[in-house]
């Protein structure tokens, strides 16, 4: 593999301007294509095989008009018992006739006939039923349902519009360009060169701009989540930064070995190119296993993340030994490109290896402390796992939306007049083969579900033209993602299971949101499993070695421990929630957990790459092995420390959006590959390593036999180029 890297990174530069020019026709042939064919994100998250789901599926089929989006306004009057007097009943009826005739809108109910009044006479509810879903109100409707009450408000009252139907997609603002700034900071001190980090930012942008068009371009085929091109977007960026500083970092040093840049970057792309290849396909295969979990909507954003990672890797290959040959020596500091290989050859006795930089001495201190490094890591990332215990999973709804947004405002709105349970509503579905079972089974599952505990009321039911299907709405005491509405789902479904002459089913937002996290809960351990069992093959073909892939998947464990463990003190329980700009703590996000423990495995696989194959390479070469674990450390440390703070600047800018969703995705990515580089692979690692010693690449010879070799150290390139010389 390294031997075909090679050639094509040559090649690459030779066809320079033939491979930009294709890269640039690729680019705005998939931004035409995206202009035109973009299709709608989702923001309702299905789940196949649920109850809720199925609810949802039967509504659409028999009750058409109720299948549709909801929304809820809040009535504020400016005074205790105005909504009795004749005056405030003439408001309320003002604003409910002007719901009920916004465009998309079938009906709305006078809080007067449903009695959603609250008995001090001020707050009041109005139901708004849509045409269709959340997914398919148009931006104009939704701008019309916002806008209503304004009349109203300006004699004083306070109208919120709110419910499922103000469900957005979350926008990417100017604020995560300060992480991408970042990043351009960290490579201009890496390289010490405007061109190579400018090269470098440039690789990186047009393998996002790709990927983003390509993605966008089938959003009209395939549904999208919301979070979905979000999530591609971050790890566009950062894979594509570290990628191409790889190669450019490896390309600079054959320079300043006196290679010519067509030989310096065809073996950079052979030795570090082959690193990426390895490495992104980590990322590609774990975020491809999503599938495996069974989930549509996550296996969707997976796919999607996969894509621009996958682009992220052939733009490294191909695009960023094409820019280097258009740079020249001009990717070394300013002090180094006139330095050329005859005034190196002048030297009589080549100058030694300078093994004084901070990677050699930290491996060295570390390699000397291993006992008391490895203790001090692993309690103290035990530590900070212990909150992880008390991990709650659930979707997000209104009360958690950035403060001053209208969703957010309704829902604080209605808790304060009528409690947390109003803004986490739970429907039952009755339906049979005739109206006459439908009708007996009404009132006897009515009356089961005001009998079940936590239940706070239950609104008459509503029928369909036929008769088969009753709708019956369910307000508990407590709000959508407490654990005690959870309880009270799984309580009414055990109490309506009995009831013989009918089909009942529990649906609406909330129920829907418990069915999704229950899934996914039960989905990570089988995920989780999977993944480590594949960390431990794929690195036992890259390094030889059974012990060094055992230790590499424990050091990943660490790593998510300790990355739930904060993100659940911080998002959940609220430590420190201000520095991050989160008003309102609540569980985390349903798919969080699992789609991080993809993510970090991939992220986690890089490190583990470029910082143990130098190891074993000088191993291999006839250093011991404590001298092999330095070097690598020593060899590694400067790149990997700049790619972590890379990743951790991209994801750590999305953690300033408002959206509390991509923040939490933002924080725990950028948390977890801190403690991944920095703490598991550049501290634990070494220590373990020396620990080890020559045991740590030990090898059965059968199964050394049976394992294909696939050089990511770049042995059958030298040996290559030792049969065949290239003048340089």
């Amino acid at each position: 593999m390294a031997t075909l890297l090679y050639r094509l990174g040559r090649a690459s530069l030779r066809r320079r301007r033939l491979v930009v020019a294709v890269w640039l026709v690729v680019l705005v042939g998939l931004g035409i294509a995206a202009a035109t064919l973009k299709g709608p994100t989702a923001s309702n998250f299905t789940m196949p095989g649920t109850e809720s789901q199925q609810a949802l599926d039967l509504l659409a089929e028999r009750f058409p008009a109720a299948s549709g989006a909801t929304g809820t306004i809040a009535v504020k009057a400016p005074a205790d018992g105005q909504l009795t007097t004749p005056d405030g009943q003439a408001v309320v009826k003002g604003v409910v006739q002007e719901a009920a005739t916004l465009p998309g809108v079938i009906g709305a109910v006078d809080p007067y006939q449903s009695q959603a009044i609250t008995p001090n006479g001020r707050y009041a509810l109005i139901q708004v039923q849509f045409a269709t879903g959340a997914d398919d109100v148009t931006d104009d409707q939704r701008a019309a349902y916002e806008k209503v009450g304004a009349q109203a408000e300006a004699q004083g009252w306070q109208i919120a519009p709110g419910g499922e139907v103000l469900n957005a997609e979350p926008e990417v603002g100017s604020t995560e360009a300060l992480g991408v700034l970042v990043a351009a900071i960290v490579l201009i001190i890496t390289f010490g060169s405007l061109v190579a980090a400018g090269m470098t930012m440039l690789n990186a942008l047009i393998g996002v701009g790709v990927g983003m068009a390509g993605l966008f371009a089938l959003s009209s085929v395939v549904e999208l989540t919301s979070t979905a091109p979000i999530l591609a977007l971050m790890l566009g960026l950062a894979v594509g930064i570290d990628y191409s500083l790889f190669i450019t970092s490896r390309h600079r040093q054959h320079l300043l070995e006196g290679l010519t840049p067509e030989e310096a970057v065809g073996r950079a792309v052979g030795t570090a190119g082959s690193a990426v290849l390895f490495a992104g396909a980590t990322v590609v295969i774990a975020l491809a296993g999503l599938a495996v979990v069974g989930i549509p909507f996550l296996t969707v954003m997976g796919l999607a993340a996969a894509g621009t990672v996958s682009v992220a890797v052939l733009v490294a290959i191909t695009l960023a030994p094409a820019l280097l040959g258009f740079a020249g020596r001009r990717v070394l500091p300013r002090k180094l490109r006139n330095v050329t290989p005859a005034a190196e050859a002048a030297d009589a006795v080549p100058a030694a290896e300078d093994r004084s930089g901070f990677g050699f001495r930290w491996a060295r201190w570390v390699t000397r402390l291993r006992i008391p490094v490895i203790l001090v890591g692993l309690l103290g990332l035990g530590l900070l796992a212990l909150p992880a215990q008390d991990m709650r999973l659930a979707l997000p709804d209104a009360s958690t939306a950035p403060a001053g947004s209208p969703a957010r405002t309704s829902a604080d709105l209605i808790r304060e007049g009528f409690g947390p349970g109003f803004t986490g509503r739970l429907a039952v579905v009755v339906t049979s083969d005739s109206p006459q079972d439908t009708a007996t089974a009404v009132p006897q599952v009515a009356a089961l579900v005001q009998r079940t505990d936590g239940v706070l009321a239950v609104a008459p039911p509503q029928l369909d033209p036929s008769g088969r299907t009753a709708l019956i709405g369910v307000i508990p005491k407590s709000g959508p993602t407490d654990a005690a509405t959870e309880t009270v789902v799984h309580d009414i479904r055990d109490r309506v299971g009995s009831i013989g002459n009918a089909e009942v089913l529990l649906t609406g937002v909330t129920a829907i949101g418990i069915d999704v996290s229950e899934k996914l809960s039960d989905a990570m351990p089988v995920y989780l499993l999977l993944v480590v069992g594949l960390s431990i093959l794929l690195l036992m073909l890259v390094f030889r070695s059974i012990l060094v892939p055992v230790k590499a998947a424990l050091g990943f464990l660490l790593t998510v421990a300790a990355t739930f463990g904060i993100t659940v003190a911080v998002f959940q329980q609220g430590h420190l929630a201000s520095l991050v700009g989160l008003d309102s703590p609540a569980p985390l996000i349903s798919f969080l957990p699992i789609l991080l423990i993809g993510i970090l495995f991939g992220l986690a696989m890089d490190y583990e790459v470029f910082l143990v194959s130098r190891m074993r390479e000088d191993f291999v070469h006839g250093d011991t092995a404590r001298q092999a674990t330095i070097n690598g450390m020593g060899h590694g440390a400067r790149v990997v420390t700049a790619a972590a703070l890379i990743m951790i600047s991209v994801f750590g800018g999305f953690v300033f959006l408002d959206d509390p969703v991509i923040k939490s995705m933002g924080f725990a990515l950028a948390v977890g590959v801190a403690i991944d580089a920095f703490v598991v692979r550049m501290t634990i690692v070494p220590a373990v390593m020396s620990l080890l010693n020559a045991r740590a690449w030990w090898l059965p010879r059968w199964l050394d036999r049976a394992l294909p070799n696939v050089d990511i150290e770049g042995e059958g390139l030298r040996a290559h180029l030792d049969k065949h010389p290239v003048n340089v």
